[in-house]
């Protein structure tokens, strides 16, 4: 057997090439790790029978130098994207015996890929979490964590930061509304990709909210995160929102140097509560990027302190809308009910979790006759700021550096009690997902506790390759 321990995306890819191992033997390998790390709780299906399948036709392929970008890369698919014939639940209990007679764009664009799904990754229920706590199916457990201390991967995405981080696939995929990418790589030791909205389609992701909703790639390295996204994004007419915009060869930012290049510093970033060994590795960040020969200059995001209440306005209205279709008449749960009202009462309140319930109530208070004004214009017209705010410090510089979260991985069960404490978390990463921005974590140190600490990079609308650029400077100086 081959050590396949510490193999990258891109390093199975060419091992596949030199024919020093098959798919199959690469797929066989994951399968016996998942089988044995089943505590993690990473996914909530297997799909194993089908990826043996897909590993063969991948090895003919690669017999017959056919090859396609991903052939034969085992990954994992957040259970978010619908797969067709598989079941596909968003971790919630409304959706537990789901299974779509449709594929969605996403996972379509990578079997086409030729990448080989293991299963159906743990997460959020319905991506609303930063913590992987909010699961029907139970937590997900941080693998850096020990006995002594079971630590969160972080959230919506957590199953597949786990995944990835304790090395059960090569890659996997996750969503990022508020920071639900960035977040867990950040807690996890990964890099955690959210593109530029629209770059991804979103046909048949199930949507928790619809203008912030965002695939994206989780991996252990930036170059991994280049090829991921390349086989993910696409223009799809099946998307309203889907972006025209032309995709380039993502690998390009091997060729793109950061010297001279303008790395905005946003002072409003230095907040309350800042971890001060995340603030040091913020520091070191900032001297890797000087000795790389980049200007370093203080930017301003003023309305950076309303981005929190207003992404807590709009995407829990959003998904007030979203979620309306969970009405258990045409899929999913149903609860027996003597009428029509008691049917829907009784199925969503004992289909939908407790934090989905609350962002429920929360968005239809928002949308409801009388305070629609109020707190949903008033939110939208706030996010236009804080938009704006990004464009303006783009007139200065190119990217932007800041740390990815607050905090590190924290055990689990602390701060279940308070959601204001735990809607926190995605404090820094929320900005640029209410703009729209590429942004991306990657690992850059540990703090006193030997837990990983992200630094996140912001990029400009479709720039995705200078944020990678940024990123390998980042991993190629942090030194471990």
């Amino acid at each position: 057997m081959n050590d396949f321990e510490n193999l990258s995306i891109s390093s199975a890819i060419e091992g596949l090439a030199n024919k020093n191992f098959t798919s199959l033997e690469l797929t066989e390998f994951f399968i016996k790790k998942i089988e044995k790390n089943k505590d993690l709780n990473c996914f909530i299906t297997s799909t194993f029978d089908k990826a043996i399948e897909m590993a063969k036709i991948s090895d003919q392929k690669i017999k017959e130098n056919e090859t396609r970008s991903l052939e034969g890369i085992p990954i994992g698919m957040k259970d978010l994207f619908c797969t067709n014939g598989v079941r596909t639940t968003a971790g919630s209990k409304i959706l537990e015996n789901f299974v779509p007679f449709y594929e969605s764009t996403v996972s379509n664009n990578l079997w086409n890929s030729g990448a080989i799904m293991l299963g159906k990754t743990n997460m959020d229920e319905f991506a609303m979490g930063s913590a992987n706590t909010t699961s029907f199916f139970g937590n997900v457990k941080n693998p850096l964590g020990s006995k002594v201390k079971e630590l969160v991967p972080g959230g919506s995405s957590g199953g597949s930061a786990s995944a990835v981080s304790s090395g059960l696939c090569l890659g996997s995929t996750g969503s990022d509304t508020g920071g639900s990418i960035r977040q867990p790589a950040s807690f996890c030791g990964l890099v955690g990709l959210k593109p530029t909205y629209g770059r991804c389609s979103r046909f048949g992701m199930i949507a928790f909210a619809s203008s912030l909703d965002q695939a994206g790639p989780i991996t252990k390295t930036v170059e991994d995160s280049a090829l991921m996204l390349q086989a993910m994004v696409s223009f799809d007419k099946k998307d309203s929102t889907s972006s025209r915009q032309s995709i380039p060869d993502f690998s390009d930012f091997k060729k793109l140097s950061i010297k001279g290049k303008r790395i905005g510093i946003p002072k409003e970033y230095m907040i309350d509560g800042l971890n001060s060994d995340i603030k040091k590795i913020w520091d070191a960040g900032i001297s890797w990027f000087k000795s790389e020969g980049a200007e370093i200059l203080e930017v301003s995001l003023p309305h950076t302190k309303s981005a929190l209440p207003t992404y807590y306005i709009i995407a829990p209205a959003e998904a007030s809308a979203n979620l309306a279709r969970y009405d258990g008449i045409r899929y999913g749960f149903r609860h027996n009910a003597d009428d029509l009202n008691d049917l829907y009462q009784k199925t969503r309140g004992l289909g939908f979790g407790k934090e989905v319930k609350r962002r429920l109530m929360i968005g239809t208070y928002v949308l409801s006759a009388g305070y629609y004004d109020a707190y949903y214009l008033k939110a939208l017209k706030v996010r236009k700021l804080i938009s704006q705010d990004f464009e303006d410090s783009f007139q200065k510089c190119d990217l932007i550096l800041t740390p990815t979260t607050p905090n590190v991985a924290f055990p689990i069960g602390e701060k279940q009690t308070n959601p204001i404490e735990m809607y926190l978390n995605d404090v820094l990463t929320v900005p640029a997902s209410l703009a729209g921005l590429p942004a991306m974590s990657v690992p850059s140190g540990f703090n006193s506790e030997k837990l990983p600490v992200g630094l996140q990079l912001i990029g400009k609308p479709f720039d995705e390759i200078s944020v990678l650029a940024a990123g390998a400077v980042i991993e190629e100086s942090r030194g471990f």
